[in-house]
């Protein structure tokens, strides 16, 4: 089993994940992270969540938004695409969000995090 990656830091635009920097905001899905381009709850609509989407219900069970600087409810049609694929939705603000992500990650837990960055 691969080794979820780890959130080190996060500000100034972008994330340190395990050692490497990202700049902007992150998508972790599978045990990979990756730029994602999203840079605000303005820009997030299904298309910028099709991976997750599109992941086998094996690999996804939770995702984990982190909304920038403040928890923000996200679109209504993010919250119905999610729920049509029963994969579980928590959002918060980013802060929260990477902390949250490197425990359940630890714990095992089948999730992805969209994270915008701050």
């Amino acid at each position: 089993m691969r080794q979820p990656p780890s959130i080190d830091s996060f500000g100034g635009g972008g994330f340190r994940v395990s050692g490497a920097w990202y700049e902007g905001s992150l998508l972790i899905l599978n045990d990979e992270a990756r730029p994602w381009p999203v840079a605000s709850m303005d820009e997030l609509t299904p298309a910028a969540l099709e991976a997750v989407l599109a992941a086998d219900p094996a690999v996804v069970e939770l995702v984990l938004l982190g909304a920038g600087e403040t928890q923000t409810l996200p679109p209504r049609a993010i919250r119905e695409a999610l729920a049509k694929r029963r994969i579980g939705l928590e959002f918060m603000s980013t802060e929260a969000a990477a902390r949250t992500y490197n425990i359940l990650a630890s714990e095992g837990r089948r999730l992805a995090a969209a994270l915008i960055a701050v």
